[in-house]
């Protein structure tokens, strides 16, 4: 059944808001690049569950960085796997010993208790920056260490990216960072001509892809401790949602995170914004704060992943609780599409392989 808002749009319009032809594209190339395995199933199948895995939010799995930041829809999806793949770093100690024995059967290496025991001691299960930058390549192989060290610095708000973080503030930060990129970019350059006495309404709306940046200096490098005045800020952020092409958040809810403040600095705003709950609410990829370390249906796929398994030697340490269940894997049983994601399979572990390298080299 279409939509109120499909009948309200011209027919263009509304494929461009839907970025329709975005995933026509993606579909279309992929079809080309594996058109001989295709071949068997059938065209019509094949376009069938691709978009099928486009509306259950699969389609991301271990896709190129520019695709999953493509769309909101995107990055939403990315999001929302994100978080229930690795939400067992929240909930207990088990999940570094759990990847380190999938990766283990993956592979064909071998690891021993000793090499994921250091993890337990670790109080409250805190994870570094290197750390989730590696969880989200198990993803994205290719997702960029700038991106997730700007989510690590609202957590932060400084430049000690060594510390420790819990994963819901992680994630609650990653999820503005990550989905509004673009007006973030903005507000930071608002913020500073704010700082030194520049007029705000001169600031370029970004017209370019995330991964690229301003050359300004970043808002900490020259703020003072005090930041701008909030009425003033968001005068300026209510001209930049009318008329950002790039995906905002609510701008009633902006007003309530600002309103409840005289000053504030750029990392104090974009704090605020991460944990607000309608803000969370709104862009509809997590689930509230309390909620975040529940998901039965991901419970129940990966208790049927650990049968398939239970045959092989997975090594864990004494006294776990059996929460190993809730390991991630690279190969999700979910995904729709039997030909893209082989190719794929392969790079993520080579990369992944890697990134676990990375990180257990940094505890040392």
């Amino acid at each position: 059944m279409l939509s109120p808002e499909r009948l309200s749009l011209p027919g263009p319009e509304y494929l461009a808001q839907r970025h329709v032809l975005t995933y026509m594209e993606d579909a279309v190339s992929q079809l080309l690049e594996n058109r001989e395995d295709i071949s068997q199933y059938g065209i019509a199948r094949f376009f069938t569950e691709y978009f099928n895995s486009v509306r259950q939010g699969t389609h991301i799995l271990f896709r190129e960085f520019s695709f999953i930041q493509a769309t909101p829809h995107n990055r939403a999806s990315f999001l929302r796997t994100f978080w229930r793949c690795f939400r067992a770093v929240g909930k207990n100690g088990e999940m570094k010993n759990a990847l380190l024995s999938v990766d283990a059967l993956l592979s064909g290496r071998s690891y021993y208790r000793g090499d994921a025991l250091y993890y337990n001691e670790r109080q409250n299960y805190l994870l570094t920056v290197k750390e989730y930058h590696c969880l989200l390549q198990l993803l994205c192989p290719d997702f960029p260490m700038e991106l997730t060290q700007k989510a690590a610095r609202i957590v932060l708000m400084d430049d000690a990216m060594d510390c420790l973080m819990s994963f819901s503030d992680f994630l609650f930060a990653f999820q503005i960072q990550f989905y509004y990129s673009e007006f973030l970019e903005s507000v930071a350059a608002i913020y500073q001509d704010l700082l030194t006495g520049k007029n705000p309404n001169t600031v370029i709306v970004p017209t370019s892809s995330s991964g690229q940046h301003r050359s300004r200096l970043a808002p900490s490098e020259c703020s003072p401790l005090d930041g701008v005045e909030a009425s003033l800020f968001y005068h300026c952020l209510e001209s930049l949602c009318d008329r950002s092409k790039y995906s905002c958040p609510p701008s009633a809810l902006v007003k309530e995170v600002l309103s409840s403040v005289q000053r504030l600095t750029f990392y104090g705003f974009l704090m605020a914004l991460a944990k607000h709950h309608g803000i969370n609410r709104a862009l509809g990829a997590l689930p509230d704060k309390g909620d975040l370390l529940l998901d039965p249906p991901m419970d129940q796929e990966l208790e049927k992943l650990l049968s398939q398994v239970s045959g092989l030697s997975i090594s864990t340490p004494a006294g776990s609780s059996g929460d190993i269940a809730n390991l991630p894997t690279r190969t999700s049983p979910r995904i729709s599409s039997p030909w893209k994601p082989l190719h794929h399979r392969q790079k993520v572990n080579t990369e992944s392989d890697g990134s676990t390298d990375e990180t257990e080299s940094s505890e040392n």
